[in-house]
């Protein structure tokens, strides 16, 4: 299974970027799949994740109303579409999967597979 994370990059305050995460290995259609973001000396943090058998969607109080999570199944790629970024945005953020949580689905011990991350800098 492997998970490729891409689109991080340098944008200034009140920019967009998407994230792409193509997965490999497994049908993301069949997966809850989420971001979390992290920075240095931190603990990773949820971000969204978009459930497999009905797509609804879950956001942290941090970025609700300005990220959206979605998918493509045909592609196998879900995306983390980030608008209005702010400075406290800039992260390593990272893709996941699991096929069921198994805990909370903000915890990142909920999930198995983990994709490499992508940095996003939000520059003030």
């Amino acid at each position: 299974v492997q998970l490729q994370a891409s689109g991080g990059g340098l944008v200034q305050a009140g920019g967009s970027l998407r994230l792409s995460c193509a997965a490999s290995g497994l049908t993301s259609s069949s997966y809850n799949m989420a971001w979390f973001r992290q920075t240095p000396g931190k603990e990773r943090e949820f971000a969204a994740t978009i459930r497999w058998s009905n797509g609804i969607t879950y956001y942290a109080d941090s970025v609700r109303g300005r990220f959206t999570i979605s998918r493509d199944n045909a592609k196998n790629t879900v995306y983390l579409q980030m608008n209005s970024l702010k400075p406290e945005d800039t992260a390593v953020y990272y893709c996941a999967a699991v096929r069921a949580y198994r805990g909370t689905y903000y915890s990142p011990h909920s999930y198995d597979y983990w994709g490499q991350g992508t940095q996003v800098t939000v520059s003030s």
